[in-house]
Order: C-alpha cells, then sequence, then structure tokens
C-alpha cells in the first residue's frame, strides 16, 4: 500500500539546510520516493492550528520503503544537517490506494 510521508519545517540556519538539499534526492530516489508538493514560502493555513511554516509531501510505494528510506546509514548521516538546520515534524500516513 502506497503510503506519505508529510514533513512540516521551520528552516533556521538556511545555508546549512542546503547542504542537506544538495545530498537528499539521491537516496529519497533510491528508495523510490516521489517529491508531491512542498512550500516556496509558507503553508496556507485555512483551519486551525500548523506546526512550522513549511511543509514537504512525498510518497513511497509502501511503507517498507519510507521506513528504509528513513534508516538508510547514508541518509541518517545526511540528515544530520537537516537536524542541525531545521526544526521539523515528519509522519507516515497510509494511502488509500
Amino acid at each position: 500500500m502506497v503510503v506519505y510521508v508529510v514533513g512540516q519545517l521551520d528552516i533556521f540556519d538556511p545555508e546549512r539546510f542546503k547542504s542537506y538539499l544538495s545530498g537528499f534526492m539521491p537516496i529519497f530516489q533510491r528508495h523510490q520516493g516521489e517529491l508531491l508538493a512542498t512550500t516556496a514560502g509558507e503553508t496556507t493555513v485555512v483551519e486551525g492550528e500548523w506546526g512550522q511554516p513549511k511543509t514537504v509531501i512525498m510518497k513511497f510505494p509502501s511503507r517498507a520503503n519510507a521506513e528504509s528510506w528513513l534508516a538508510d546509514p547514508e541518509y541518517r548521516d545526511l540528515a544530520q544537517n537537516r537536524h542541525a538546520s531545521a526544526k521539523c515534524n515528519l509522519a507516515i500516513i497510509d494511502g488509500l490506494d
């Protein structure tokens, strides 16, 4: 079953965050991830509260693919740059497909 990973981000060190982005896609694609949407500015909240100003929505063919991406040693090393440059919430959500 398809799963989606939704991330909420507040980037406080844009230069360091760029080093995260520079290595992101090859690792992400290796786990068959697909980038569906991301905010260029800030997320438009229409009801309630949203945890962080930026949002990203990713798709994986299965929960196993999403979890293997998150556990990939190369990604875990790269993610240290994200942890040091942004506050982030991530959630895995089951698709209806």
